[in-house]
C-alpha cells in the first residue's frame, strides 16, 4: 500500500505561514481522492519547514520492488497539486508511475534528518 504522509505541525498546514489556504480542505480532498490503495497519514514536523506544505509519497511493496523510493513534494498549497498527487498515487506512485507532468518542480530533497523522520 502506498503511504502518503502529510506534514501538519509547526509550519505546514498553518494559516500563519500560508494565510488564505484551506489546509483542512486540501487534506480532506487528498484523503478522499487518493484511492483505496493508499493510506494518507498526518505527520508531525518532517523538518522541512522552509518547503511547506510538505507531502511525502512512499511506495508500496510493488513500487519498492520496482525501484521506487520515497518522493518528497514541496509547496503543496492548492487543489491542482493535491489532485495531481492523488492521481499519481492511484496510478501506483513511486516505482510504478512517473511524477505527474508539471509536478516535477515540486519534487524536493528530504528535510534535515532525511528519511529518518519517516
Amino acid at each position: 500500500m502506498t503511504r502518503v504522509r502529510v506534514c501538519r505541525d509547526c509550519c505546514c498546514g498553518t494559516t500563519g505561514k500560508h494565510p488564505g489556504v484551506d489546509h483542512d480542505g486540501l487534506l480532506d480532498r487528498l484523503v478522499a481522492t487518493a484511492g483505496a490503495g493508499a493510506r494518507v497519514e498526518v505527520s508531525t514536523c518532517l523538518l522541512a519547514c522552509e518547503k511547506s506544505n510538505v507531502v511525502v509519497v512512499q511506495p508500496g511493496a510493488e513500487g519498492r520492488l520496482a525501484g521506487g523510493r520515497a518522493v518528497w513534494l514541496r509547496a503543496v498549497l492548492d487543489t491542482d497539486a493535491v489532485d495531481a498527487i492523488a492521481g499519481w498515487v492511484r496510478d501506483g506512485g513511486p516505482g510504478l508511475a512517473d511524477v505527474p507532468p508539471g509536478r516535477a518542480p515540486l519534487v524536493t530533497t528530504p528535510g534535515v534528518l532525511g528519511e529518518a523522520v519517516l
